[in-house]
């Protein structure tokens, strides 16, 4: 699911610079020993991950298609049980039953004026052997796509956003009872058959063209990277901005007995037919379109001037899917932690794939196995975590996060007590650490990821992280990171599992993974496989040691710090930058109405292009009103200064400050108990229990997927998604909302501050 989440890439939890154990009578000497011995273990760890075994991984793990419902998939999380226990590791399988659609009849002709029948298959090629397991393999199509056989003119509308169908209509181009053809890119795909539907089409073919997905890009496979002309991006279409998971569970885990929901008029089911083709299918598709010229930025590769019709070109369109449940297997393994065994760092990875995944996910996946080896090998050598740890080897992530989505739901409670953090990665290739998360962890992967080795420049992970980030950024940006400023990382959305985690429950999240230096044209596609990776990625798993190190040395480190070590400063900061764009967004939205409105007054749109197709007027722009940020703004202030207390409270206790009630006594083991169950809490602070607006199941009021880019994240969402619809009496309910969430998350920091200054001390 990731395409556009190749950003994808988060960061981790933070403890304290690095954490080490002390007793409430802990002496310097005492710190320093324990400071030495967190950095042996740390670097005995790192030294264990082993990229030929990643490769043997590899190989077993993609041997074969490996979907929801195959046989391969159950017997791969058979493999990784056995691996799991093998280690030293307490494993068990939990299986939840999905409803997971698959094919019985796709069909995309051209029945005017000429005739032309899609061949809807990526053909096997001599070069590359798994791409002939043909018997084995899913076929190419869109997972909750609509049943449905319609026949209509096609019309062109780019991208497919709603932006794209204003554009149209000002081309004087309908949709109304269309087939829609659009590009794959710019969005989640399956926001493009929401949004054709919402303006009245009754059909949706994706396409990938090569200008973004392509020969425009380099040589195709097997040459080079790149996806060939019948290549076919798969992808599920459920709409996950009402919910990830089961579509017949919301809300509760998909075991036996569970109530279902009927699958007839189910709301995250798409409304009309949706079907993914390559560019060699859509090439004649789009040469028999008529109409308007298309605008310069929405044409593509293909050799032909891309019309946007409608017609004369007319499409017959048919789905029809098989609605099975199927199950998922999910592999759970834990580390029981020896002082604080009900906090929990959690980790994951899937293992399921559209057909072989050698890249999306097994090249994620396989890191996570060397990490719990490298783990299991500490716990032979003596080591036991503070905390416990859970590793998870998710099923069903592909048709919309299905196995991590249920067993959230299902151990809700559980979680909302105890996770302190949640690790994800998914797919991981050549190039730099990419990173998004919460940003109290911000500064704690910055921490991380300086005491990593990049495999190829000598420098640090962070450091050529660093420098990536100083060449891409702004004048002020690049005079911040050459003083030391942490790297930044992104926020979180939704298109991996974290999604749960993060926008559900409220645990602090952070997803990882390396790449930007192999180029890739094969996602979701039979040509993910081995020999791809092995001749086009991270061939000799150097980047897969390193995602391994990474990711392993973070929950060493948030199992073994005394105190969790979120940083709110990098949260207030953030947050103050939402608020900021926000308002930055109203004004963009006042200027742009009142440069409409005068156009409008003047006759700008008066001409036309064609007589027989008239340029089409915009309404009259609503202006937005005055919006009242001020509980906002007071809200950021609060979280700032609460954020800067409780730093200066830390900073007093590593350095064994003589502040607070006890005169510089170091905190007791209940004290640091108390302490950090509160901290638990501080992603939870940030949640609303009646969720978003219209989307009940995502509850953070700082960071969601948008409803309208899907997996891309909007920021302070409630406010940002009113204003961007033009609902403004509903944008100053949201500021309400969101400040109070940020108001609460100050009297929390502010309850630790106090904690910390009262007892006189901390641990690092």
């Amino acid at each position: 699911m990731r395409r556009l989440r190749v950003t994808v890439t988060a960061a981790l939890a933070a403890v304290l610079s690095i954490p080490c154990g002390l007793s409430a009578q802990a002496s310097p000497t005492r710190q320093a020993a324990d400071h030495s011995t967190t950095d042996r273990w740390e670097k005995a760890f790192r030294a264990i991950p082993d990229p030929g075994r990643m490769r043997r991984y590899m190989e077993r793990l993609a041997a074969r298609p490996h979907h929801v419902g195959s046989e391969y998939d159950k017997q791969n999380a058979e493999w990784i049980l056995e691996r799991f226990r093998a280690w030293g590791l307490d494993a068990k399988i939990e299986r939840f039953d999905v409803l997971f659609p698959t094919p019985e009849r796709r069909v995309v002709e051209m029945v005017e004026p000429t005739r032309f029948r899609a061949k809807l298959r990526e053909p096997a090629l001599k070069a590359d052997p798994t791409s002939r397991q043909q018997k084995e393999q899913l076929p190419t199509y869109n997972a909750y796509s609509g049943d449905g056989d319609v026949t209509a003119p096609l019309v062109y509308v780019n991208y497919g956003l709603p932006d794209d169908y204003e554009r149209l209509e000002r081309l004087g181009v309908s949709v109304e009872g269309k087939i829609v053809i659009v590009k794959y890119g710019r969005s989640w795909r399956g926001v493009k058959p929401k949004v054709a539907a919402e303006h009245g089409a009754v059909g949706c073919i994706i396409y990938s063209d090569p200008r973004d997905d392509g020969f425009f890009g380099g040589d195709v496979f097997p040459k080079g990277p790149m996806r060939p002309d019948f290549g076919v991006q798969r992808g599920s279409v459920m709409d996950i901005t009402q919910h990830p998971g089961d579509p017949l569970t919301p809300g509760v885990g998909a075991t036996e007995g569970v109530q279902r929901q009927p699958l007839e008029g189910n709301p995250s089911i798409q409304r009309i037919p949706v079907q993914p083709i390559s560019y060699g299918d859509a090439q004649p598709l789009l040469a028999a379109l008529g109409g308007p010229l298309a605008p310069p930025e929405w044409r593509g590769a293909l050799p032909l001037p891309y019309h946007v019709g409608a017609g004369p070109a007319k499409v017959h369109l048919a789905v029809q899917s098989n609605w099975d449940v199927k199950p998922v297997y999910d592999v759970i393994a834990r580390i029981e932690g020896s002082e604080y065994p009900d906090e929990w760092i959690v980790r994951g990875n899937h293992h399921d794939a559209w057909v072989n995944g050698a890249e999306d996910p097994v090249s994620g996946q396989v890191a996570l196995l060397e990490e719990a080896r490298a783990l299991g090998e500490l716990l032979h050598q003596g080591w036991r975590p503070r905390r416990t740890i859970i590793y998870a080897a998710w099923d069903g992530e592909e048709p919309m996060l299905l196995g991590s989505t249920e067993w959230v739901e299902q151990h809700a409670d559980e979680l909302r007590k105890h996770a302190v953090a949640y690790i994800n990665s998914d797919t991981n290739g050549r190039g730099y650490l990419r990173a998004s998360g919460s940003h109290t962890l911000q500064h704690f992967i910055n921490e991380v990821a300086a005491s990593i080795p990049d495999p190829e420049s000598g420098l640090s992970v962070l450091q050529r992280r660093r420098l990536a980030a100083i060449a891409r950024g702004s004048k002020a940006e690049r005079t911040r990171l050459r003083h030391g400023g942490d790297v930044r990382i992104g926020a979180l959305g939704s298109g991996s599992d974290f999604t749960g985690f993060i926008d559900h429950l409220g645990v602090a999240s952070l997803n990882l993974g390396f790449g930007g230096e192999d180029q890739g044209g094969i996602y979701h596609s039979i040509y993910d496989d081995i020999y791809w990776f092995m001749h086009f990625s991270d061939s000799d798993f150097a980047y897969g040691r390193a995602m391994a190190q990474t990711v392993g040395t973070a929950v060493i480190r948030l199992a073994d710090a005394e105190v969790l070590p979120y940083r709110f400063t990098d949260l207030a900061q953030t947050v103050g930058t939402y608020v900021k764009q926000l308002k930055e967004l109203v004004e963009t939205q006042r200027a742009k109405a009142l440069e409409t409105n005068q156009e409008l007054d003047e006759g700008v749109f008066a001409a036309t292009t064609d007589p027989r197709r008239p340029t089409v007027a915009p309404a009259r722009a609503v202006i937005p009103p005055h919006l009242n940020f001020a509980p906002l703004d007071n809200a950021v202030d609060a979280l700032t200064r609460s954020a800067k207390r409780y730093q200066e409270a830390r900073k007093a206790a590593r350095s064994g400050g003589t502040g607070g009630a006890a005169g510089g006594a170091r905190p007791s083991a209940v004290e640091l108990k108390r302490l950090n169950e509160l901290l638990i809490q501080s992603e939870r602070r940030l949640t609303d229990p009646d969720g978003l607006p219209g989307r009940p199941w995502y509850r953070h009021m700082v960071y969601a997927p948008g409803e309208y880019s899907g997996y891309g994240a909007k920021t302070l969402p409630g406010v940002r998604e009113a204003i961007e619809l033009k609902r403004y009496d509903r944008a100053d309910a949201e500021i309400v909302r969101a400040a109070k969430v940020l108001e609460a998350e100050a009297a929390l920091v502010d309850e630790a501050a106090g904690m910390l200054e009262d007892s006189g001390g901390g641990a690092r």
